[in-house]
């Protein structure tokens, strides 16, 4: 039935249709309708059916404008993604295909990098990598062992500013110096810690040229000098010999300490110019000694004389026992050495003493000590022979002469008496009497004389206050009792 319907509404449809397209026998929408106007009568297919035809065509296209206008933008949108559509799919194969040759290059490259940093060989690059993963783990270890060298000159620098007796700063020097230079011999291969040991070795010579220069001071007690010497063993060993001996630092001790003894010397010059000028005096009036016109000058030198053999007592003293008491070895060893010395000094026409030579065929050097004081009375005979000259008056003579021997029993007691020197001092220009004897030995007679004198008394007063203890301690015992 609804095949015949079809047939018959063909014509129609394809003639209300403004396309070729027209609904389908086989939709089944299409059917369903067929299948409604089947159960219809006539009447209802003539009026009413048409009706609601126009009431669902009208509705319909209600639906539609309200639908185009809730979706235009959409709709556009869509209109434009699909006409983009064919473009971006062509974009997306070009780069699906540059992604697949990128993919393949990666894999090459993966399995080279595989293969380039495998742990299972020698590989230089991992191993420049291992290293810096070390020194990054350990920065804060290699910065302290960077820092050591600033460390210690700083140290150095402070103890210079707060003189030689800042001990401590020293001896933090000396640590840190030998903390390096353990360092450098447990990592000799290391070039960083050669470089820092390097910058250490030359903060150490600054701080020996330091304590050289410290040994050159004034004032410088028996306490500096021992730490300064004990510095000096620690920095330069090679210097100090044995414990027990003094090595090369004796001499360096006596050179400083003299130098500073004529430094102190020199500072006289201005009395020594005002000497001169009587030197040259004296020489311009030596002709004029046959006239009657004697010579009577020499105050300017006396007063240098005096003050150039109190300087030199003083500091003279002072080197030598202070070099005893450092060196001490020293002293026991060259002993007799020393005295063998100035016996040859002071009595030339003796014969000369024969040491008995030791076993060993390569003898240790004598001390420095042993011909220090040699030196000494050697720089103080030529000053005196160089000036006494001027003094001409007697009581001026021996006054000097007196100062002279004082000097020479105060390096007696260090075993370098020089006093039979001042024979050596005689007065070439003065012309005494047949019995009169030389001028040294009066003046000998006379210190000798006083000398014995101040024993007495020395005695006498020991002995006075042995009496006066015994005395009290027999009192004391009365009252116990």
């Amino acid at each position: 039935m609804t095949d015949s319907f079809y047939e018959l509404l063909v014509p129609h449809l394809k003639e209300g249709s403004s396309t070729e397209t027209y609904p389908s026998f086989n939709d089944p929408a299409t059917i369903n309708y067929l299948g409604r106007l089947t159960t219809l009568q006539l009447d209802s297919l003539r009026g009413a059916e048409s009706k609601l035809l126009a009431q669902a065509s009208h509705s319909t296209l209600l639906s539609l404008q309200s639908l185009s206008t809730r979706s235009s933008k959409s709709t556009i949108a869509s209109a434009d993604h699909l006409n983009n559509l064919k473009r971006e799919l062509s974009n997306l194969a070009s780069d699906t295909g540059l992604v697949r040759d990128d993919v393949l290059a990666l894999d090459r490259a993966t399995g080279d990098f595989s293969e380039k940093y495998s742990r299972n060989g020698e590989n230089e690059v991992l191993d420049r990598r291992k290293e810096a993963l070390l020194m990054y783990r350990n920065v804060d270890r290699l910065s302290d062992i960077l820092y050591l060298p600033t460390l210690l000159s700083s140290a150095i620098s402070s103890s210079n500013t707060q003189g030689a007796s800042s001990n401590t700063n020293y001896a933090s020097a000396l640590d840190l110096h030998a903390h390096v230079k353990r360092l450098h011999l447990l990592y000799q291969d290391s070039k960083l810690l050669r470089s820092i040991y390097n910058q250490a070795e030359d903060a150490m010579r600054e701080m020996t040229t330091n304590l050289v220069m410290s040994l050159r001071g004034q004032g410088i007690k028996l306490a500096a000098a021992m730490r300064t010497i004990g510095w000096l063993r620690r920095i330069a060993p090679d210097l100090a010999g044995s414990s027990l001996e003094e090595g090369s630092l004796g001499a360096l001790f006596l050179v400083c300490r003299l130098a500073n003894l004529v430094s102190m010397l020199e500072a006289l010059d201005p009395l020594r110019k005002l000497a001169d000028q009587e030197t040259i005096k004296r020489l311009a009036n030596k002709d004029n000694v046959t006239n009657g016109n004697a010579w009577s000058g020499g105050q300017q030198t006396e007063r240098y004389l005096k003050r150039y053999i109190e300087i030199f007592r003083e500091q003279s003293f002072a080197i030598i026992s202070m070099f005893k008491s450092i060196f001490p070895s020293a002293e026991t060893a060259r002993s007799d050495d020393l005295g063998i010395r100035f016996k040859s000094l002071e009595f030339k026409s003796m014969a000369p003493i024969h040491v008995p030579i030791k076993d060993d065929p390569l003898l240790p050097l004598p001390s420095a000590l042993a011909t220090f004081p040699i030196h000494l009375v050697e720089l103080l005979m030529e000053i005196l022979k160089q000036y006494m000259p001027n003094v001409q008056d007697k009581a001026s003579r021996e006054s000097l002469l007196t100062q002279v021997l004082y000097c020479a029993g105060s390096l007696g007691r260090l075993g370098a008496d020089f006093g039979m020197i001042l024979a050596s001092l005689e007065n070439d220009d003065s012309d005494p009497a047949d019995d009169e004897p030389p001028e040294w030995v009066a003046v000998m007679k006379k210190h000798r004389i006083l000398a014995s004198r101040l024993e007495l008394l020395s005695g006498a007063n020991s002995g006075q206050s042995k009496v006066a203890s015994s005395n009290i301690s027999a009192a004391s015992k009365l009252q116990s009792e």
